[in-house]
């Protein structure tokens, strides 16, 4: 596509039922659980070696 075919376009207004929204951020909500989780494993997973390691190195707290 040229530049001479773009066409620039600004939302102004979009009409959406309130009720539909709160049903979409509860849903979004209930979504971010796992991903909280997984993120919570994988950070405390790399503390865990990250501690280890410095242990191994005698950089650890006496």
């Amino acid at each position: 596509m040229s530049e001479s075919n773009r066409s620039e376009v600004t939302v102004v207004d979009i009409k959406m039922p309130f009720m539909s929204i709160v049903i979409f951020l509860v849903k979004a909500a209930i979504a971010s659980i796992p991903a909280f989780i997984i993120l919570t494993v994988i950070f405390g997973l790399m503390s865990v070696l990250l501690s280890g390691l410095f242990q191994s190195l005698g950089m650890g707290s006496y």
